[in-house]
């Protein structure tokens, strides 16, 4: 049924619906609100699971790895330092193919501490092994949820799913959601029955220490599975859209890309406000178009490059930085151009929205302007002058 929630609830709804039965995470901000509502709902007897409360985020993690490893449904919740403290687990996690489902509330990382949106804690974690969508509004984060369980928890894949969404503008945002029936997530995500588990009668090994002999395999058979769901994940995103009539691809979304002669390519809540831009560059004429990465990790190269090679102009927006580099999704689409015939005359970085800063009509109207000049590798957007000039003296 339709209702209007604040994004956190949101959330905490579909994850009801999933019903995990080891719920287990620590409070940081912007988070803390679906945390608190599950915890209420086991509370209430609306959730039939045990909520383990910890002391850290590598706690949280540990606890849902073993409560995966013990052959039960778990679910987490961090962001920002508490996701980089858990990093050693998340590691951990999908080296042991282990179907742990994580909500990322996007926010910068300090220091300068900061409790605002980007993208950088998710974004730091990409190498850990873990599928990573990025949605743009609370309908896609509710809606993602349970088809991270139904990916990770395929027989074929086992590895763990991060849904990343923009701390604030999503989590605390208010919007209308169509939450779907308990008998709606029944008939799409079934019962957990693990593929293996810790189990006395049934001894086995997990996360064992291997040699130089046998690590290279363990991580190639990750790699080979992140491969092959490029092909698996439009499969269950189009079961999902039978079952609840909201259709998505899954890995990418064009957005009047067919005629584009610029395109911008994005991840999150930023999309909307890109859509709102080239509706009204439209109408002045001007072809635009959006290509909005849903999912990360695996990274859809071939999927982005039909998107893009035949159009002149590409800008990529990243909220997020590799220091002293080329930004993140910047260098992945950069590089899947190499070696091609097809070619994009410009395609140029900006950084925009880091620490939480708005990114507004205008911020995106003055990546337009400046993608007709030349090819910038690393353009910074609403950037302070003044504040560089700043002298900072002892008192």
């Amino acid at each position: 049924m339709k209702e209007l929630l604040e994004g956190s609830l949101a959330i905490a709804k579909a994850v009801s619906l999933c019903k995990p039965g080891v719920v287990s995470a620590y409070p940081i901000t912007p988070q803390t609100h679906i945390v608190e509502e599950l915890a209420q709902m086991v509370v209430d007897g609306h959730l039939k699971a045990e909520f383990v409360n910890v002391e850290s985020e590598h706690s949280a993690a540990s606890v849902v790895l073993g409560g995966s490893a013990g052959g039960v449904r778990v679910y987490t919740s961090t962001s920002s330092q508490g996701l980089l403290y858990m990093t050693e687990v998340l590691y951990n996690i999908a080296g042991m193919r282990l179907p742990v489902v994580l909500t990322c509330a996007n926010r910068a990382i300090s220091a300068p501490i900061n409790i605002w949106n980007d993208q950088q804690d998710s974004i730091s974690v990409r190498d850990a092994g873990w599928v990573q969508f990025y949605v743009e509004n609370n309908q896609e984060a509710v809606d993602f949820h349970p088809i991270a369980y139904r990916i990770a928890e395929d027989k074929a894949v086992m590895l763990p799913v991060m849904v990343c969404m923009d701390g604030f503008i999503l989590t605390h945002g208010m919007e209308v959601v169509d939450i779907p029936s308990q008998e709606q997530i029944d008939k799409f995500l079934p019962s957990y029955k693990p593929l293996y588990k810790l189990d006395p009668q049934k001894p086995i090994t997990m996360g064992p220490l291997v040699d130089p002999d046998s690590y290279t395999e363990a991580r190639y058979a990750i790699h080979e599975t992140q491969k092959e769901l490029l092909k698996f994940i439009p499969q269950v995103v189009g079961e999902f859209g039978k079952v609840s009539g909201r259709h998505y691809n899954g890995l990418i979304e064009e957005y009047k890309t067919k005629d584009a002669e610029k395109i911008i390519i994005a991840m999150g809540s930023v999309c909307g406000t890109i859509k709102e831009v080239i509706d009204e560059l439209r109408k002045k004429g001007k072809k635009i178009g959006l290509l909005k990465i849903v999912c990360y990790r695996p990274f859809p190269a071939q999927e982005i490059y039909e998107a893009l090679k035949n159009v002149p102009k590409i800008a990529v927006v990243d909220r997020s930085l590799s220091l002293g580099s080329y930004s993140p999704l910047y260098a992945e689409v950069r590089s899947l151009f190499f070696g091609k015939k097809k070619q994009p005359k410009i395609i140029s970085n900006f950084i925009l929205g880091l620490g939480g800063r708005d990114i507004t009509k205008d911020s995106i109207k003055e990546v337009v302007r400046l993608l007709n000049a030349k090819e910038r590798t690393c353009e910074f957007i609403d950037l302070k002058p003044e504040l560089l000039k700043e002298e900072y003296k002892d008192e």
